[in-house]
């Protein structure tokens, strides 16, 4: 899995606050600098100008990160050009700097939209945006959904452990991804990239690796990758 991490940060510093503190409100710049200086066990974000602190990570969401991975790794893994990140830190824009619980990207070399820094972030919009949503609900489905708008992310997936409900947001066409009468999510990004909403919510994997590796032989994800090939020749 090609899987970026969060910031360098460098635990000599932390004597130097005061550092960040949730709530606080600043660029992506300066939230970046001070971000460098938090110990390797911090996590923050940087969501619409505003500073958040991520909770300690429950066993539920822990273990549904790993399913909803599973599947877009499987995807990944069989689409060349694209790459599927863990918790990577992406300079989304001047006021924004989150980390996704898992994000689904078309490398710049294969036409992609988002590129990488010298220092090895994703600097700008992926494709595609997950997060696991329990303690976060609401931001993930508020003001994280307008922040990866805004920000040019095309497709947004909110796994909502509470209720429990899979939210496929198509910030693109202006709608959601719904499920087809066998249940099927389909992404319009991803061809190819299909999920079983009942399987994931109960975290049924045979289920899932089944509907995932008929995506990956359906017409649609072929012609795909045949895309994405030419892009990459007109960029080599």
């Amino acid at each position: 899995m090609s899987t970026a991490t969060g910031h360098t940060k460098h635990s000599q510093n932390v004597e130097l606050s005061p550092l960040l503190v949730n709530g606080d409100r600043m660029s992506q710049a300066e939230f970046h600098r001070r971000y460098q200086t938090c110990t390797e066990d911090d996590k923050f974000e940087l969501v619409g100008g505003i500073v958040f602190m991520a909770s300690p990570i429950r066993r539920t969401h822990a273990r549904f990160h790993a399913t909803l991975s599973m599947v877009l790794r499987l995807y990944s893994g069989q689409t060349p050009g694209i790459e599927l990140l863990d918790n990577g830190t992406t300079v989304l824009s001047e006021d924004s700097e989150p980390q996704p619980d898992l994000s689904l990207r078309i490398c710049s070399a294969y036409g992609g939209q988002s590129g990488e820094t010298k220092t090895d972030y994703v600097e700008g919009a992926p494709e595609l945006v997950a997060e696991i949503a329990h303690s976060s609900r609401a931001i993930d489905l508020h003001l994280k959904r307008k922040d990866y708008e805004r920000g040019g992310v095309k497709e947004y997936l909110v796994l909502s452990l509470e209720e429990p409900e899979l939210f496929w947001f198509d910030f693109a066409n202006g709608d959601s991804v719904s499920p087809d009468r066998h249940g099927v999510a389909r992404s319009r990004v991803f061809p190819g990239l299909w999920i079983q909403r009942a399987a994931l919510l109960s975290d049924s994997d045979k289920e899932l690796i089944a509907t995932i590796t008929n995506g990956l032989k359906s017409p649609a994800h072929k012609a795909f990758v045949r895309v994405l090939q030419a892009r990459h020749r007109s960029n080599s």
